[in-house]
């Protein structure tokens, strides 16, 4: 399956963003808000980087809460790695374990195109395991 087939019907729109110029702070409440793990940071509207937990874990780690006096930018892991609509989830969740992230941004033609996370791919790959199970059972019991 393609992230295409993945993120179809997805607005990238609808994906919570956050700015190189934002304050870590705003950032930060905004992650605690959504319930998330990441955010892919926009600069220009293009993808500058990508906004992480581990990110404000490492920062206040080295420098204490001062960090969220920080822009975005300031902190974020850049470049942002990504992947294209038409990359494979399988090429996608190698790429992730490879790296050790845990969100990708993904892009058409270099444009912002959506964002999926590892428990996205996962939950794809355990659903199209479950179709070719049934397939396979349905072939066995008509045999």
């Amino acid at each position: 399956m393609e992230i295409a087939q993945l993120i179809a019907g997805r607005n990238p729109s609808d994906i919570v963003t956050c700015e190189a110029g934002q304050p870590v702070r705003e950032a930060v409440a905004i992650l605690a808000e959504k319930r998330i793990g990441a955010l892919p940071v926009m600069e220009d509207g293009r993808i500058a980087g990508i906004f992480s937990e581990r990110d404000v874990i490492y920062r206040m780690a080295d420098e204490g809460t001062a960090c969220l006096e920080k822009l975005v930018g300031q902190v974020m892991t850049a470049p942002a790695i990504t992947v294209e609509k038409s990359s494979k989830v399988d090429e996608a969740l190698s790429l992730m374990t490879k790296r050790r992230i845990r969100h990708l941004p993904v892009t058409d033609n270099g444009a912002f195109a959506g964002f999926v996370s590892i428990g996205d791919l996962v939950k794809s790959r355990i659903d199209e395991v479950e179709h070719e199970a049934a397939a396979m059972r349905d072939y066995i019991q008509t045999a």
